[in-house]
């Protein structure tokens, strides 16, 4: 039985096949049930996000779990294929400890994703399907993800434009968590900074779009409002923190807006960050003493200063998962040997048990317990080396030498002796 990964992720597929093939949270305890039942699959976990799908399982025939995969969601496996990965047992294993210290991720040490594979965890126990090679799997993750943070600089600087965006407003506000978002625009930063902000879990998300149907897709991935871009100057006020970044050749947030949102405000302080190019936020709102806004230059530079440490921090957590690779396959390994184990004790269980029959036999018709010892550790001794000398004796040849060693390791023994 070997373990496998199967899936797609923002590196490999775009969101418009990354969408087909989520699983609602809901209903993956079934799913699972489903997988494990239907197909030759021994064990599974699910791991669905935002930004990947991904089945991690143990199986001897890994083309089964593709083929489910593809049916339980009702998409052609042919038009899968081009965007699947399937990772074999090492591979597996060292993607499973990238993806939980955030190595794999969008942002790369990102923390939130511990978390959901932590839900992918339990969500396999509570479907029954986690068994004792992946719940061995994805403890080993846990700590490797552990160490990986606790030992490395990988989550210590931001190196994204969202996560710096981030970063730059909990400058102003003490926690994000408080606080009121609005995102302007609906393409792939904003989709980026939107992860970021809701990893945060802000009070209240709302995104504007010109276009209503790509702005209602993004908002039920992070629960949030949509409203029209003709409505931004309405509702500005209501709003904390603006991160704005669409096409627009003209500025769609201007100073006069901006005023008219901090009277309502009564002055409460405002987070700005315009990551368009050119401007979504005329440049003279920067001069508002209750605005702070941002740009996209704002941003580089607090991505620069964390960059070098950064890609030193990544060569090292590398490092410490091909390392945690090799000690988990030696675990895996281990376990080949354990029948073999077993059906050995069991065997030199028999014959203590044979020999400690016979000498109580002995002593109950009044036998010297003396010469009864004797006896029973001589029996013994006779009994457990017969096997390996015999099998000294059958060696015939070059294999005879072989079979010398092989025995001196077995039972430690020296040359000399």
């Amino acid at each position: 039985m070997q373990l496998f990964a199967l899936g797609l992720n923002h590196h490999t597929a775009p969101v418009a096949i990354r969408e087909q093939v989520a699983f609602r949270p809901e209903l993956l305890t079934e799913a699972l049930a489903d997988l494990v039942r239907a197909k030759p699959v021994k064990e599974a976990a699910i791991l669905s996000t935002c930004n990947r799908t991904e089945l991690y399982f143990a199986t001897e025939h890994p083309q089964h779990a593709a083929d489910w995969f593809a049916e339980y969601h009702r998409v052609a496996l042919q038009d899968l294929s081009p965007y699947l990965y399937t990772f074999p047992q090492r591979d597996a294993i060292r993607h499973v400890f990238r993806v939980a210290s955030g190595l794999d991720s969008m942002v790369i040490g990102e923390p939130q994703i511990l978390g959901q594979v932590k839900d992918a965890v339990r969500h396999a126990e509570q479907a029954g399907t986690l068994g004792s090679t992946l719940h061995k799997l994805f403890q080993r993750s846990f700590s490797v993800a552990k160490e990986v943070r606790s030992t490395t600089a990988i989550g210590a600087n931001i190196v994204s434009m969202a996560a710096a965006a981030v970063h730059l407003s909990e400058r102003i506000f003490e926690s994000v968590r408080d606080q009121r978002v609005l995102f302007i625009g609906a393409g792939e930063m904003i989709e980026l900074c939107a992860a970021h902000f809701c990893g945060e879990q802000p009070r209240k998300v709302t995104i504007a779009n010109r276009t209503a149907a790509r702005a209602e897709a993004l908002a039920a991935r992070f629960g949030a409002d949509v409203i029209r871009l003709d409505q931004v100057a309405e509702v500005l006020a209501g709003y904390d923190i603006v991160v704005s970044c669409t096409g627009s050749p003209l500025p769609i947030i201007g100073l006069g807006m901006v005023e008219r949102a901090l009277k309502a405000r009564r002055h409460r302080p405002m987070v700005m960050v315009d990551l368009a190019v050119p401007r979504d936020i005329e440049a003279e709102v920067a001069a508002s003493g209750d605005v702070f806004l941002y740009t996209v230059d704002d941003l580089a530079k607090v991505v620069d200063s964390g960059l070098e440490s950064r890609q030193a921090a990544v060569i090292e957590a590398e490092g410490i998962i091909d390392e945690r690779v090799d000690g988990f396959l030696h675990w895996l390994d281990s376990r080949g040997t354990v029948p073999t184990i077993r059906a050995l004790r069991q065997h030199a269980d028999a014959l203590r048990r044979a020999e400690l029959e016979r000498a109580t036999r002995l002593l109950a018709r009044g036998e010297d317990p003396h010469k009864v010892l004797e006896a029973l550790s001589q029996g013994l001794t006779n009994k457990l080396i017969h096997a390996p000398t015999r099998f000294l004796n059958d060696a015939e040849g070059e294999l005879h030498g072989d079979c010398a060693e092989l025995v001196q390791r077995l039972f430690n023994l020296h040359r000399d002796h």
